[in-house]
């Protein structure tokens, strides 16, 4: 039996970090994943996925993410059901999250206001930025420009 899914998206709100009363981190969030194609009127539509992350795989995915983030989720589809205060049994169906990918760079992230501003940004140089015609490294990579094509033997190969 298979059970895998597969999203990409962005999410719908902050990730609701939680502990269970033993400790246990448990974070839950919504990734809006678009549709292949589009509706009548020509928009595209989109899919709310509800997720669960656990322990400190959760800790780490609310600290890195935000509303809108774009996040890659890999996990397992669960429905489990309970028993709510007017008595009714309500069953849900997410995804469990066992691995993630934030799919953008870091400084998307600098925008949102709970980020700590006050933390370097180690990208950037001190100095003048220097144009990369300047830069000796770059003028010998032979992949800078990939309209050429390169010339290796099949003695420089490791295999």
């Amino acid at each position: 039996m298979i059970n895998r899914s597969v999203l990409v998206g962005r999410l719908t709100r902050d990730v609701d970090l939680r502990y269970t009363a033993n400790g246990t981190a448990v974070a839950t969030f919504t990734v809006a994943v678009n549709r292949q194609f589009t509706n009548a009127n020509g928009e595209r539509e989109a899919d709310f996925i509800n997720c669960v992350i656990w322990r400190k795989a959760a800790e780490n995915f609310s600290n890195f993410t935000h509303k809108g983030s774009l996040v890659g989720i890999d996990g397992r589809i669960q429905t489990r059901n309970y028993e709510n205060q007017q008595g009714q049994r309500v069953y849900v169906t997410e995804v469990v999250v066992e691995n993630f990918a934030l799919l953008e760079p870091k400084s998307a992230n600098n925008n949102h206001p709970s980020q700590n501003n006050n933390i370097p940004n180690n990208n950037h140089s001190n100095g003048p930025a220097q144009p990369a015609a300047n830069n000796t490294v770059a003028n010998e990579d032979p992949f800078a420009d990939n309209t050429q094509s390169i010339d290796i033997s099949d003695d420089d190969l490791p295999f």
